[in-house]
C-alpha cells in the first residue's frame, strides 16, 4: 500500500520506518533538515533495547503535489498544526484514499456518524472556520488512538521510548473491509492494531489524562509522577477528570476503567514530562484547544458544567499567549 505520512516527527517516523521495512511504500511530508536527512539517509529508529532499524526506501517531499495519490494518509501532526497543511491535502486523495487521524484530543469529526441529537455538529474549538471538515470528506476518516511514546532526537532519527499499540476505529463503529486491511498491514509491520467498536470511548480514555495532566504540568512544570504524588494536584487532576467524564457520559461514552485506575496508570509512568510541558520548555505552540478547549465546548453543547476545566483552561491560555507574544520559553532551572 502507498502510505503518506503528514508529520515526519516522532510518531510519524516510528510508523513510517516500520511500515517501510514491512514492504509498504512510504512517503513523508517534511521540511528543511528533516527533508534532507530522510532523502539522504532514510529514516532510523532506535528501539527500546537500543537496537536500530533503518528504513532506506522511504522518501520525503515538501509539497503534497509531489507525493501523488495515496492509499492511506496518516496525519501525525498536533491538532493546531493541521490548519497549516489542510488546503493541500486533496492532492493526496484518490477515490478510495483513507485518512487516519492520529491526533490527540477531540477530533473535528467527533459528531460525524454519532447519531442522535448532536449528529453532524462541528467542533469549532479545533476547526473554527470549518476548513478541515471542508477539506477532508468524513467518509475518508478512520480514527486512531496513539499509545506509543517516542522522541525525534535528530533529523531522520526517532528514539522509541515505549509502546507499539495504535487502536483503530471507524467513526460509525462498523468493521469494514478497509479497516480490517489497514489493521493487518499495521500488524505485519510489528504494531498492535486492535479495531475498536467505539473509537470515541477509546479516545476518551487517553483524553481523560490529557485534559488534566497536560495543563497542570504546563503550569507547574511537574512530571506525571509528581502531579500524582502531590496531594493537592492529584485532587485537582481527579476533579478535572470527573468533569471530563461527565461530559463524555452525556455523549454516551462509557469508561472501561475507574478514575483511580487511570490516575494510578499515570503515576506508574514515572518522571515523564507531558507533551504540553515539553512544548512550554521548547517555546512551541500549545495543543490546548483539542485537549481542553474542545472538552469545554462539548460541555456547553451537552449542558454539562465544567467550572474547574474552565479555570485551568483560562490560566493555560494566558500562559500560551504570553509565551507566543514574547516568543519565549519557560523552564525551571536549578539555582547556582
Amino acid at each position: 500500500m502507498k502510505f503518506c505520512i503528514v508529520g515526519a516527527g516522532a510518531i510519524g517516523g516510528y510508523l513510517g520506518t516500520r511500515l517501510s521495512l514491512a514492504g509498504e511504500e512510504v512517503t513523508f511530508i517534511a521540511r528543511r533538515r528533516n527533508l534532507e536527512a530522510i532523502n539522504t539517509e532514510g529514516f532510523r529508529l532506535v528501539l527500546e533495547d537500543g537496537t536500530q532499524a533503518h528504513a532506506t526506501q522511504v522518501r520525503a517531499v515538501e509539497r503534497m503535489a509531489d507525493a501523488g495519490v495515496q492509499d492511506v494518509v496518516l496525519i501525525t501532526l498536533k491538532a493546531h498544526q493541521l490548519h497549516e497543511v489542510v488546503a493541500d491535502l486533496h492532492l493526496l486523495f484518490g477515490p478510495d484514499t483513507v485518512v487516519v487521524t492520529m491526533i490527540n484530543g477531540v477530533p473535528w469529526w467527533y459528531f460525524h456518524g454519532l447519531g442522535g441529537e448532536f449528529d453532524g455538529r462541528a467542533v469549532t474549538s479545533v476547526d473554527p472556520d470549518g476548513a478541515i471538515a471542508a477539506a477532508i470528506a468524513p467518509e475518508r476518516i478512520i480514527g486512531s488512538v496513539v499509545y506509543p511514546a517516542a522522541e525525534l532526537v535528530a533529523p531522520g532519527l526517532v528514539k522509541l521510548i515505549e509502546g507499539n499499540r495504535f487502536t483503530l476505529g471507524e467513526p460509525s463503529g462498523e468493521r469494514t473491509p478497509r479497516i480490517e486491511k489497514l489493521s493487518q498491514v499495521f500488524m505485519n509491520a510489528g504494531f498492535k492494531a486492535p479495531i475498536a467498536r467505539d473509537i470515541r470511548s477509546e479516545l476518551w480514555i487517553k483524553l481523560w489524562g490529557n485534559l488534566s495532566f497536560n495543563p497542570i504540568s504546563a503550569l507547574t512544570h511537574a512530571t506525571l509522577e509528581q502531579i500524582c504524588r502531590f496531594p493537592a494536584t492529584r485532587a485537582l487532576a481527579a476533579t478535572l477528570m470527573q468533569e471530563g467524564q461527565a461530559v463524555a457520559e452525556a455523549l454516551g461514552v462509557r469508561f472501561k476503567i475507574s478514575l483511580e485506575q487511570r490516575l494510578a496508570g499515570a503515576e506508574a509512568v514515572g518522571a515523564h514530562k507531558t507533551s504540553m510541558l515539553q512544548d512550554v520548555e521548547a517555546g512551541r505552540a500549545l495543543e490546548l484547544e483539542a485537549l481542553v478547549g474542545a472538552v469545554i465546548e462539548l460541555g456547553r453543547i451537552t449542558g454539562t458544567p465544567t467550572p474547574q476545566l474552565g479555570a485551568i483552561y483560562a490560566a493555560t491560555q494566558l500562559l500560551a499567549h504570553t509565551l507566543a507574544e514574547q516568543r519565549g520559553r519557560l523552564a525551571v532551572q536549578p539555582c547556582h
